[in-house]
């Protein structure tokens, strides 16, 4: 895992030294730091507690391939509408949430409740991947004029590299002591692993200069796992347990355009 990560921020730090005429396209590189909500087995679903206290934070390295102009000649590429309304980026990010369980049966007075509220975790997800962003508006337009915001939508794919950390604070998990009844005999897991998501965002830039931009986005990852944050119901037993984990993420970001 470590090397593949290395190699991709090599990469994306040497991507911008292979613009030229044959590509037809020039580079924009940037970062974001924002807030992560977390959906996991940890806490109920569509509970406010939940929703507000499984929260984390992420940061990330992005690199934009821009189609609507050629760096290396300082001239716009031909008018097509992809080339004036799409753009790829490439990203590199990472986010870490704490995870416990809130809502009803946390707060219950019963050794079930006690079980639950003593159960912590961790989910720690380095992601690699790429999207495809669309933007409504003209590209070029957007980047002539200062002070102009830019919306758009994306959609892509992600590989995603993950950590957790699962225990009681009654002792070692496996046994009717400390462990909650849905997750034995083997419903959880400290492992780690990797999986596949899709993520999908809107958001909006913002010309702050000639080559620099500040953006803000909402997205919505989706990982093709349910051990992500290290707990998993049997979903044969437990109808509740119906997707996988997913997170929101909330982030602001500057990009700057490689001249």
């Amino acid at each position: 895992m470590t090397k593949k990560i290395k190699h991709f921020v090599f990469l994306l730090l040497l991507s911008p030294l292979f613009s030229n005429a044959q590509f037809g396209f020039s580079h924009e590189i940037g970062a974001f730091v924002g807030g992560v909500a977390f959906q996991s087995d940890f806490g109920v679903r569509h509970d406010m507690k939940t929703n507000a206290g499984n929260t984390g934070f992420g940061i990330g390295l992005v690199h934009y391939m821009n189609f609507a102009y050629r760096a290396e000649c300082n001239c716009y590429t031909p008018e097509t509408y992809f080339n004036d309304h799409f753009k790829l980026r490439s990203e590199l990010s990472y986010n870490s949430t704490k995870l416990e369980h809130f809502g009803e049966w946390a707060e219950k007075n019963s050794i079930w409740g006690n079980q639950l509220k003593a159960m912590k975790g961790e989910a720690k997800v380095t992601d690699i991947g790429m999207q495809l962003e669309y933007f409504p508006l003209s590209i070029r337009e957007f980047t002539a004029t200062d002070g102009a915001f830019a919306p758009f939508i994306a959609l892509g794919a992600h590989y995603s590299f993950f950590q957790n950390n699962t225990y009681s604070e009654l002792g070692p998990l496996g046994t009717p002591i400390t462990t909650y009844p849905d997750y034995l005999p083997d419903g959880y897991s400290s492992e780690g692993g990797s999986t596949f998501s899709v993520v999908s965002s809107i958001g909006s830039r913002y010309k702050l200069t000639e080559l620099s931009d500040l953006f803000i986005e909402l997205r919505w990852q989706y990982y093709f796992s349910d051990w992500v944050d290290g707990l998993r119901k049997d979903p044969d037993l437990y109808s509740e347990n119906k997707a996988n984990d997913w997170n929101l993420w909330l982030h602001v970001g500057y990009i700057y355009y490689l001249d």
